[in-house]
Order: structure tokens, then sequence, then C-alpha cells
């Protein structure tokens, strides 16, 4: 779907200035790139519909009253896409990333406490078929979560 959208400097400044204040109005972003509000909006609802970015309230869960979250480090055998997907279906489950190195998936898990983040790893992560190894890391503190890198 994102391969039939052109992603033009027009489009990268939209990307980039929502990026930095999701939000902004159609009117203030048409007068910083120079294009009407109508313009304007209709790129921005291409970008969406496309996948090329959403637009979320972005928070630190640990204050939302979910005491524990933590990164799980996974070794598998088998086929990563579908173990990644499987993971990816779970509702406390908010970060999959296939990767290299020591694990071959990292999962972000956001729980309202030990205990339920003990039934997740025990009754949902670690019984899926292929999942050999499962490292534990808690979260402590959210130091910096960005998500205005810009574009390319």
């Amino acid at each position: 779907m994102t391969a039939d959208l052109a992603l033009d400097q027009i489009n990268k400044q939209i990307i980039e200035h929502l990026q930095r204040d999701g939000r902004m109005s159609y009117a203030t972003l048409a007068k910083e790139i120079g294009l009407s509000e109508a313009a304007v909006r209709q790129r921005v609802q291409r970008l969406l519909d496309g996948g090329l970015m959403q637009i979320v309230a972005v928070t630190d869960p640990l204050t939302l009253g979910f005491a524990r979250q933590a990164m799980v480090g996974l070794k598998v055998n088998g086929d990563l896409r579908a173990i990644a997907d499987e993971i990816a279906d779970i509702p406390e489950v908010d970060y999959v990333v296939i990767c290299a190195g020591g694990f071959d998936l990292l999962v972000e898990l956001v729980c309202t406490d030990d205990e339920h983040l003990l039934d997740l790893l025990n009754e949902k992560v670690r019984p899926i078929k292929g999942v050999t190894s499962c490292e534990t890391f808690m979260y402590l503190k959210l130091a910096k979560q960005t998500y205005a890198w810009g574009t390319r």
C-alpha cells in the first residue's frame, strides 16, 4: 500500500512537522509548508490511509497505572515472521522487532503488575511454538521516548 504513495518533499515536510507536533492544525501546517489548507488535509489523509504515518498520543505507561513494563528478548526456532506475528497479536504487546544479534525477537510488554507480567510470560509468550528462550529486562523509568527522527 505504501509503495503507491510518493514521499515527495512536501509529504516529508508534513511528516516532520507532525512528528514535532501531532496536534498542529491544518491551517498552521499549510502556512508552514506553503500549501492551501485543503491540499494539506488531502495529503495528510493520503499519508494516513497509505500507512506511511499514524498520529497518536504517546504516553509513559508507567505513569498511567501500568506498573510493569519490560523488554523481552526471545530466541526462537522456525519462521521468525510467523512467530513475530503471533506475539504481536497479544494485546499487552506494543512493540515487536525481528533482529540480529543475541536475540531473534525483541518484544515490549505493558502490564498492570508483576503477576500480570508473569501470566503473560508463562501463559502467552513462552508456550508459543518455536520460542526456545526468554530473557526479561524490567523497565525502572522511561528516560527518553521520541518519534521525531524526521524523514530521508
